[in-house]
């Protein structure tokens, strides 16, 4: 394979549903691995709600937050914050507009924060540690945040009166994520490419929601899951397997061998 980085979203593409790496993609990675292949995460999760997922994987690069924030060999190479006011003000918009008991989260760069009705651990075991807060006080910088929208009207009128973010939605469900207008996971990439002295075109992206579209359509090789919403499809150079049934490692295989 001619290509120097293999970069990943989580949730619905390297993960599989009960959040695990299959065993055939691991092998297959640690091949890339050996022939000097880099391999990267981009995730619109925060880094330590990513972290304990991909442990085993070490990854070289880790883009989190949806783009907010890049490590590159265990430094940040890149971080887009909101200031204590900003974040503030933010969560004002949101509750001004969606609902005083809108549910929203906020990432920082060490924490995940959520004034969550139900313990979300109790809806999804995959959400790490959130730590509880009902946001009156909350005076942090922040990289990301994220309000659960279930009136389409009242999620564009917020995007409207935030014009300085970037807003994507998560097709999974109503929520919907706002960061800095450079935090997104494109910008990220470039980030990467010049600390690492690699173009976009010797890259390989694998996606399956709305936040990787610029992602596949930047780098050399935009691979979609199987499982992928139609939107990425659409734009991806590849559709394989999903990623229940060993997409990558199927596709990681037939690279390698081709």
């Amino acid at each position: 394979m001619r290509y120097k980085l293999l970069l990943f979203d989580l949730d619905g593409t390297l993960l599989r549903s009960d959040k695990t790496i299959s065993e055939l993609t691991m092998q297959e990675l640690q091949k890339c691995r050996e022939r000097g292949i880099l391999i990267g995460v981009s995730t619109s999760r925060s880094e330590q709600n990513s972290m304990e997922f991909i442990a085993e994987l070490n990854p070289d690069l880790v883009i989190s937050s949806a783009g907010a924030l890049v490590k590159c060999k265990q430094e940040y190479i890149y971080k887009a914050e909101f200031t204590k006011t900003e974040t503030m003000e933010l969560i004002q918009k949101a509750r001004q507009i969606c609902g005083d008991d809108c549910e929203i989260t906020i990432d920082t760069v060490d924490a995940h924060y959520w004034n969550y009705k139900i313990d979300p651990k109790q809806q999804d075991r995959s959400w790490g540690d959130s730590i509880y807060t009902d946001f009156q006080d909350f005076m942090q910088e922040s990289l990301k945040m994220c309000v659960e929208i279930f009136d389409e009207k009242a999620a564009e009128k917020l995007q409207q009166n935030l014009p300085d973010c970037d807003c994507v939605r998560f097709s999974d469900g109503y929520w919907y994520k706002f960061t800095k207008k450079t935090a997104t996971k494109e910008n990220a990439i470039l980030h990467i490419c010049k600390e690492c002295g690699i173009t976009t075109d010797e890259i390989i992206a694998f996606g399956d929601d709305y936040a990787d579209i610029g992602m596949l359509k930047l780098c050399g090789i935009g691979v979609a899951m199987g499982n992928a919403i139609d939107e990425v499809k659409a734009v991806a150079d590849h559709v394989i397997d999903d990623n229940d049934n060993d997409g990558i490692g199927k596709y990681l295989q037939s690279a390698a061998s081709a």
